[in-house]
């Protein structure tokens, strides 16, 4: 009798990354067509079914954008469908902790099957709604708040609101380099920049190995480069419906993460981690449809956009100083808001000028769409895709914005500015809930306290340790 190895012996599902881009655009075709009670039967069956499937992994995502992974027994979560609960006042900006216990529900349309070396053999993803113990939608889960907006949206009016996102990153020296940034700050991992980094050196490596999981998760990858800045990355992928769009942030970033570590390096999406460089964006390109038609084109309209479209960026522009924070969530964001270094700091629309909060892209009747250029990519995407709805959708315009595009102005120079102005925003609290828009407040007023109000010339530790996708309960408490 042979001994067998460990991988023999575990046996769990490993699908090659061809079959897994083939899985992945039927699973999304399929979403598109099925209701969920039907999915919810097809995936139940099936995960029976496959015996080489261990472990299902549930993501959501905290008010601040970061995102949680539950691991499930296969068997325990197939059983326990209907009381799926965790302790949601170990999640920042969810539950007290004398109120704790909250749900999950399965997402059914959301599924993923993800290359086995990044997540490990034997497990499927999908993306998970937090309900209260009562079974109520939560309130500061702003995936699920922007599903069902959604969801109304395409029941009332017939529309469907669509979003890509552009995330920028860089690629740093060393494992866990933002949480060492004491010891020994950030190293760049190459000097060349769009077009001068070279194949097969490190940062084309990174790109290469995270574009080709992308694909295999039916991103539908349009271009994937090195950006202007050296060491850093973008990889661009298909326009989906908001809520697939936003999942598409968070798996592009945790891939990058994966594939950075894999190396011995760190993915980082800080905005503005090096000082004389271009900082990081998560440009947010934007669009409504209704029977397959783009509402936001019109030929003969201004810049190719039709009234709905310029009515959705002018109420965008007038509402700017005080959703800011939303777009802008961390005390290093600010940083990057410096129109030369290609990044937006006057509150205006334009189609040529990159400094400009929303620009018009060059586009036909299938492309037509605004691109919010001021989002950092440290946002929370579900959070900064629901308020550019409500917002466009919902807000206000000033009347001599109609003819310029202008609202004049920059927006806020710094957190606290930003804070200030979201504070003292009524039409926040309508937007998000009264509740949320004080969670969300208090902690970036948390982390403002933590470093020095004037931004200077040079990054700050604190605005590093401290940021929300990088703090854990050590870093914060050695303040």
């Amino acid at each position: 009798m042979t001994s067998k190895t460990a991988a023999e012996l575990k046996s769990f599902l490993e699908i090659p990354y061809d079959e897994l881009e083939d899985m992945n655009l039927k699973a999304a075709e399929r979403a598109e067509q099925a209701g969920a009670k039907d999915l919810e039967q097809e995936y139940t069956a099936s995960l029976k079914k496959e015996k080489h499937i261990k472990a299902v992994t549930l993501c959501f995502s905290d008010i601040e954008g970061r995102l949680h992974m539950l691991d499930y027994d296969k068997k325990f979560l197939l059983d326990s469908l209907g009381n799926l609960t965790f302790d949601g006042s170990s999640i920042r900006g969810f539950t007290p902790q004398h109120e704790s216990d909250l749900r999950l529900a399965v997402d059914w349309s959301s599924i993923r099957y993800f290359p086995a070396d990044l997540i490990g053999a034997g497990k499927v993803i999908f993306f998970a709604s937090v309900l209260n113990s009562d079974r109520t939608p939560y309130h500061s889960d702003f995936r699920g708040m922007l599903k069902s907006f959604t969801e109304q949206l395409k029941k009332k009016e017939g529309m469907t609101a669509y979003a890509a996102c552009e995330i920028e990153g860089f690629l740093v020296e060393g494992p866990n380099a933002e949480q060492r940034y004491r010891e020994q700050g950030l190293k760049l991992i190459s000097t060349g920049g769009y077009y001068h980094s070279l194949p097969m050196d490190p940062l084309r490596q990174f790109i290469d190995k995270s574009a080709e999981a992308q694909r295999a998760l039916g991103f539908k990858n349009e271009k994937d480069h090195p950006e202007v800045a050296p060491s850093q990355f973008e990889m661009n992928f298909s326009y989906a419906d908001a809520v697939r769009a936003a999942d598409h942030v968070q798996l592009y970033k945790l891939i990058c993460r994966q594939v950075a570590r894999s190396m011995g390096h760190t993915a980082t999406f800080l905005p503005k981690p090096f000082v004389g460089i271009n900082g990081s964006g998560m440009h947010t390109n934007f669009s409504l449809s209704k029977n397959g038609k783009n509402m936001f084109y019109d030929a003969k309209g201004k810049d190719g956009l039709s009234d709905l479209a310029w009515d959705f960026i002018l109420k965008l522009l007038n509402h700017a100083p005080e959703i800011c924070l939303v777009f802008n969530p961390s005390v290093n964001a600010y940083r990057r808001l410096d129109p030369h270094f290609e990044a937006p700091n006057q509150i205006k629309v334009s189609a040529i000028d990159r400094g400009s909060m929303i620009r018009i892209p060059m586009a036909n009747e299938k492309t037509a769409r605004i691109e919010l250029r001021s989002v950092a990519p440290d946002a929370n995407p579900y959070l900064v895709l629901y308020t550019m709805l409500k917002t466009g959708l919902e807000g206000e315009r000033l009347e001599q914005e109609r003819t310029t595009g202008v609202r004049g102005g920059f927006l806020p120079g710094n957190i606290n500015d930003a804070i200030a102005l979201f504070n003292a925003s009524k039409f926040v609290a309508e937007i998000l809930g009264d509740d949320s828009k004080k969670k969300y407040a208090s902690f970036k007023q948390l982390v403002a306290d933590r470093t020095s109000k004037e931004l200077g010339t040079i990054v700050k530790a604190s605005e590093v340790l401290f940021h929300h996708e990088v703090t854990n309960q050590m870093l914060w408490n050695q303040f």
